[in-house]
């Protein structure tokens, strides 16, 4: 009987300590009650995250906050409030906060999840560097069409038989970003090279599930418990092996006066900066950053390819009026370029409304208040998590008019000409708006283009195209097959 007595004594103090210890301050924003030392763990759907936050608004506003564990965050939804906290206000949300897994996996360093003078010092030579090799400009064109080629090659292998067409996505555009940060490609039966895109989608699937949602709320109990997690150190460890043994080969051949890539530029400017106490650039922040450019650069664009061929083959007559449209205007045998981007409006929309659809990056990547902040008219003290809901934004009735169906019209007026909407913020918005908007738009664009210009998409007999997304760090097709017959 004592015991017992003492451990409801015990239990009831916690509980309470948990809710003095947790409860909204005055003037915070609101939101549903949570459980003790849980917090609001359980009130999202950790497979539909995105889904439930977005419900929520339609209970407590559009700035509300959750509590998961021990770790208030703030949510928010719609253009207005996002355009306020980001660009208005985005100096007070340009940092990152410090997420567990985050932390394991880049030490603060790098350009993603980097924060104050470091992340400013890296963005600028990321995005100053990479503009050297033609980030954005008509000299990057020729090495995605030529890697569409070595894709195509692939593709035709399959004679239009059914097959999974993620690894091949995944090869091809990740071979973009190994020519700008390694001065080269990789044939895509390269085992090293299939294993680091596997341990990259395996990574980023852990992290946004519930296990890492878990291990970021609770990371000292989740460290001792079994589950997928565990492998998540081993996995990122891994890769970052492989861009050590790229970054090592550099050494051997580098020369400060002849410089062909991201890491002949890196090691210039570590050698530059020798000494300078304020300096952010040294080899283990090379390699974070190495791999978040991958991550920016490659697994966003594939997955985007990965859903356009399922939109394809689920609306063909769509897929025609495409095929149509790069037929008058380029012909099939001339490769396509950025300047026909203006003569083909629909392939444009089409493009738009399956970035749109899509929403790849549901939440983007959290924010963290540097200072005390007013959002919507709510008091948030400095250090909270900060999530900007682009789902809210992207399938807001509001903003446009068939929010929930693809429909290529969204982006086309009355003339049949291509319009741009506000509300279209697939890779956010502000200082932290995503370091690859612009090589993605050149890839999508070139890629998705060459690949109607060349390739029909269809099911396998009998099988309707699903739809439903797996849910990581981003959403993702499921595993599927598709039969892609050349045209030619």
């Amino acid at each position: 009987t004592c015991l017992f007595i003492l451990l409801l004594f015990t239990a009831v103090f916690i509980i309470t300590a948990d809710y003095i210890k947790n409860r909204r301050p005055a003037g915070y924003p609101p939101g549903p009650r949570g459980l003790p030392i849980m917090g609001n763990l359980f009130t999202i759907d950790q497979n539909r995250a995105h889904e439930s936050m977005t419900q929520l608004a339609e209970t407590y506003g559009n700035v509300y906050s959750l509590r998961m564990g021990q770790e208030w965050m703030v949510v928010l939804n719609g253009f207005d409030i996002l355009k306020e906290a980001l660009v208005t206000q985005g100096d007070s949300l340009a940092d990152r906060p410090d997420l567990p897994l985050q932390i394991d996996r880049a030490h603060r360093l790098g350009v993603i999840t980097s924060s104050g003078n470091l992340w400013k010092q890296q963005r600028r030579f990321a995005l100053s560097t990479l503009r050297q090799f033609g980030f954005g400009k008509k000299s990057l064109e020729s090495v995605i069409l030529d890697e569409f080629t070595y894709c195509a090659k692939n593709i035709r292998s399959y004679k239009g038989k059914p097959f999974n067409p993620h690894l091949i996505l995944n090869n091809a555009v990740s071979n973009i970003i190994c020519s700008l940060v390694f001065g080269h490609r990789f044939e895509y039966d390269e085992e090293k090279f299939i294993k680091m895109m596997q341990l990259f989608d395996k990574g980023f699937q852990i992290e946004g599930s519930i296990w890492g949602q878990l291990y970021n709320a609770f990371p000292v109990l989740m460290r001792c418990l079994p589950g997928p997690h565990q492998s998540i150190g081993q996995i990122w460890n891994e890769v970052k092996d492989f861009i050590w043994v790229e970054l090592n080969e550099h050494k051997k051949t580098w020369d400060p006066s002849e410089k062909h890539d991201y890491i002949d530029c890196y090691l210039s400017e570590i050698q530059m900066n020798k000494g300078q106490d304020n300096s952010t650039f040294d080899e283990e922040n090379l390699v974070i950053c190495v791999l978040d450019l991958f991550a920016a650069g490659s697994e966003t664009t594939s997955t985007t390819l990965r859903w356009a061929f399922l939109y394809m083959a689920k609306y063909p007559e769509i897929q025609e009026k495409v095929q149509a449209e790069i037929d008058r205007e380029i012909g099939e045998s001339r490769q396509p370029s950025m300047e026909d981007r203006a003569n083909l409006p629909y392939t444009d929309a089409v493009i738009h409304e399956i970035q749109r659809i899509s929403n790849i990056a549901p939440l983007s990547v959290p924010h963290v208040t540097n200072r005390d902040v007013e959002l919507g008219g709510y008091a948030v003290p400095k250090g909270v998590i900060v999530i900007a809901n682009l789902t809210s934004v992207l399938f807001d009735k509001k903003e446009w008019e068939t929010p929930h169906t693809f429909n290529p019209n969204h982006f086309l007026n009355e003339e049949g000409k291509f319009v741009k909407r506000a509300a279209f913020l697939p890779f956010s918005l502000g200082k932290r708006v995503c370091l690859g908007e612009s090589l993605a738009k050149m890839e999508l664009f070139l890629f998705f283009t060459s690949f109607m210009q060349h390739f029909t998409f269809s099911m396998p007999a009998g099988v309707k195209p699903d739809m439903d997304y797996r849910f990581g760090l981003t959403l993702t097709p499921k595993n599927y097959e598709i039969c892609i017959t050349p045209r030619h």
